[in-house]
């Protein structure tokens, strides 16, 4: 990973304020878990026996694709926003995904970083808003602006509280080409939910 990918971490994973799925803020922490050399309690579990694929070079998402829940959307770039925590894509009609483009791009060792929406305010559904129902073992496949494709596989999709959001484990450094797919879910009182969904996923097939 980059040393700007580095801070762009840092930053995210202590920043003080959530970004709720209807573009608006909320006031969850999102402070990284204490780390003391034991997995952290519901940590995500390691990925499946076989090696993963061997790093890709960088080149940025344009489209992702999840067979399975029926995702096939465009992917932006988001940035940081002026408080410092990460974007997160515009509400619109025509909803899509945004990668965080401090994160590594899809294939890269690292933790490659994807938001998206379950819903987006009066327009209905978001393009996430069926990421909850994907498996362990699902195909996710990031289509890349030099024209290959990186396959990945769900190892693992959570729901966790947002005043417990797992910042370490989803913005912290690994050894290997990391996806993560994150979005609101749980309980809604008005516009609000109460969780995330995260998807952690493993590069399973070079690109093509």
């Amino acid at each position: 990973m980059t040393l700007l990918s580095r801070r762009a971490f840092a930053t995210a994973a202590t920043a003080s304020l959530l970004v709720s799925c209807d573009g608006r803020r909320t006031d969850h922490a999102t402070t990284a878990p204490a780390t003391n050399g034991s997995p952290a309690s519901g940590s995500s579990p390691s990925p499946s026996s076989s090696a993963a694929a061997r790093p890709l070079g960088r080149s940025v998402p344009v489209r992702l694709l999840i067979p399975d829940i029926e995702v096939d959307t465009p992917v932006i770039r988001l940035g940081l926003a002026p408080d410092g925590t990460v974007e997160v894509p515009p509400i619109t009609a025509h909803d899509r995904a945004g990668w965080y483009r401090h994160s590594p791009t899809p294939g890269q060792t690292g933790p490659s970083v994807i938001l998206g929406h379950v819903t987006v305010g009066s327009y209905g559904d978001g393009v996430f808003r069926r990421l909850g129902e994907l498996r362990r073992g699902g195909r996710i496949m990031a289509r890349l602006e030099n024209g290959t494709t990186a396959e990945f596989t769900a190892d693992s999709v959570r729901t966790v509280a947002k005043a417990d959001f797992p910042a370490e484990e989803v913005y912290g450094n690994v050894d290997r080409p990391a996806l993560r797919l994150i979005t609101c879910g749980g309980p809604r009182s008005g516009d609000e939910y109460r969780d995330n969904v995260i998807v952690f996923a493993t590069l399973s097939a070079p690109g093509r």
